[in-house]
């Protein structure tokens, strides 16, 4: 996917809430069943922070169901922030999705704070 933006919403991130990527672009590719999404945050080059999910499946919450045609301009992907993510440090996340067949759909990258909200 060449992407021309990128979002994470809310922001700050929450324990245990929501967390939102939006990635906005064009698809070179159909994004096809066994995609993933990998998450991982960093704090002082240390990783403190791992999420993976398939990524068909949090599309399909949003109506979107695999195969994706290249027609899509935007593709949003919502997962529950783990109560193991660290809070109240500047954590250097790396959100990454792998298509189906192995090919990278996109890597980006993002420095959020998690919070407590409750």
């Amino acid at each position: 996917m060449n992407v021309t933006s990128f979002s994470v919403s809310p922001y700050p991130l929450c324990v245990g809430q929501n967390a939102c990527f939006t990635a906005t672009g064009t698809l070179l590719h159909p994004i096809i069943r066994s995609a993933s999404l990998s998450i991982v945050g960093k704090y002082l080059g240390r990783v403190v922070y791992t999420d993976n999910h398939d990524l068909c499946d949090l599309l399909a919450t949003w109506g979107q169901i695999c195969p994706i045609a290249t027609s899509v301009t935007s593709i949003t992907a919502c997962v529950i922030v783990k109560s193991t993510a660290p809070v109240g440090i500047p954590i250097a996340l790396t959100i990454k999705a792998t298509n189906g067949n192995g090919n990278l759909l996109f890597c980006q990258v993002a420095t959020v704070t998690v919070v407590n909200c409750f």
